[in-house]
């Protein structure tokens, strides 16, 4: 007696085939499609954090941490020493020295670092003396006093026509010039910031006195 093994129908085993296949591909496009939702998700995030990081410090820079001029100040402008004489040839031979009290306020939130600097004494627009100013650093908020002594070059009026008549009459014009130049780090930008004094004296020679001070402060950043 022979027994018929039934065949498996070879359409429906290549459709079964052909499922699994079509599944599979679906089930990966599906997964890359995922993937590059959240690569995008992701690079979308950091580019708002830098973003708003950007801002946080573009607010900050132009509000709390906005730079700020230093702020000097004249305290004081004393004569130390006045000497003169007059020769036969009526040249005038003088020697004068100044004390100055100048104080520099920070106002900034960062240090400020300022670099070398010179202060000048000047007769009608020669250089009659000069002090070297070192560098240094302010601290945020805090204040340093600068005491200069100057003293009045006696060899460079020798030509200068003028300084009899001015000793003569009892005013002697001088001007006392500082400029202090440094830098301030705001973040990560230095900016330049610039200090300038002007002081315009008059001496009374005779009297060995001080009879007028007049001082302009100018600041550039």
């Amino acid at each position: 007696m022979e027994i018929e093994t039934p065949l498996s129908n070879p359409s429906k085993a290549s459709g079964a085939m052909n499922g699994g296949e079509s599944y599979n591909l679906s089930s990966d496009a599906a997964a890359r499609k995922r993937k590059r939702r959240r690569c995008i998700c992701i690079c979308l995030g950091i580019v708002l954090a830098i973003l708003a990081i950007a801002i946080i410090i573009l607010v900050l820079s132009l509000t709390y941490f906005k730079a700020k001029h230093p702020i000097t100040r004249v305290n004081s402008i004393n004569l130390k020493d006045v000497d003169f004489s007059i020769d036969l040839r009526l040249q005038v031979h003088i020697n004068i020295s100044i004390d100055a009290n100048l104080s520099l306020k920070n106002p900034n939130k960062v240090g400020f670092e300022y670099s070398n600097s010179t202060s000048y004494l000047n007769y009608r627009g020669i250089v009659v003396g000069e002090v070297p100013i070192p560098a240094g650093k302010i601290l945020a908020g805090k204040t340093t006093d600068l005491n200069l002594t100057l003293t009045l070059l006696a060899d460079r009026l020798l030509s200068n026509s003028q300084l009899y008549s001015d000793v003569m009459s009892s005013s002697l014009p001088l001007n006392l010039n500082t400029r202090i130049s440094g830098k301030v780090r705001i973040l990560f930008v230095k900016i330049q910031v610039v200090s300038n004094t002007d002081c315009n004296l008059n001496v009374n020679v005779l009297n060995k006195n001080l009879t007028s001070m007049d001082c302009r402060y100018k600041t550039k950043l």
